[in-house]
């Protein structure tokens, strides 16, 4: 099988160096540059399946080449990983708003580093399911269709807001989600959502859910994921 191909853009060579060792130690093919500049000309010339982006980089900076990359329908499919010493929430909110899809804070753990970067790919890799495929996971089922949501094939009777937050999140287990990135996804001008009402709806959600509620974590200070895997929440 070909090896996965990261871009590594990061100004530090000193950090660019450990990155692209303990990636190409894992078996992935590894290019690094040190600019955003020359980071967008590398995307340009080759595709990579997934680049450790840095964001404070002279030039144009990581928030810049993640926003161009994400609006451009030839890259914004390219898995970012962000690194970087700006470890504040409203950063973390910044980059995954952006459509980063995960975000590692500086100083770091190349281990962890690889864990992350190997879970992006791996759900990357996996078929993303439908709008209107039904989705089964730890005695949950969704029929987007039907609007139904069953618990241990007991049926649970959910609000269309509800029902379309946990839609979003269950088709991409893993994924983190901001409180703004749910509140966009809910259409409707009749069931009217804000971020702070997110919150109560998760709440109420988890509450109907019972057991079953626990497979929506909470990310501190950003958001919101669904994991394929019961966990006690930390709330």
């Amino acid at each position: 099988m070909p090896r996965n191909r990261i871009l590594v853009i990061e100004d530090d060579e000193d950090i660019q160096e450990l990155v692209r060792f303990n990636l190409e130690k894992e078996g992935y093919e590894v290019t690094g540059v040190t600019s955003g500049e020359k980071g967008l000309e590398s995307v340009a010339s080759r595709i990579p399946d997934l680049l450790v982006l840095d964001l404070m980089l002279p030039g144009v900076d990581g928030l810049e080449v993640c926003r161009r990359l994400k609006s451009d329908p030839a890259t914004r499919d390219i898995p970012i990983v962000i690194l970087s010493a700006k470890g504040e929430e409203s950063d973390i909110v910044s980059g995954l708003e952006l459509g980063a899809d995960d975000y590692v804070t500086k100083p770091f753990s190349p281990k962890v580093l690889i864990a992350r970067v190997r879970a992006v790919l791996r759900r990357r890799a996996a078929e993303l399911p439908g709008e209107d495929d039904v989705i089964r996971a730890q005695g949950l089922t969704i029929h987007p269709g039907r609007h139904e949501v069953l618990v241990d094939e007991s049926p649970v009777r959910l609000t269309f807001t509800e029902f379309r937050i946990l839609h979003i999140l269950a088709r991409r287990p893993g994924w983190v989600f901001t409180r703004y990135q749910i509140v966009d996804s809910v259409h409707g001008e009749h069931y009217p959502v804000t971020e702070r009402s997110v919150d109560v709806q998760i709440v109420g959600l988890r509450k109907k859910l019972g057991d079953a509620g626990a497979l929506i974590e909470t990310v501190r200070g950003v958001g919101y994921r669904f994991s394929d895997e019961p966990a006690e929440d930390d709330d």
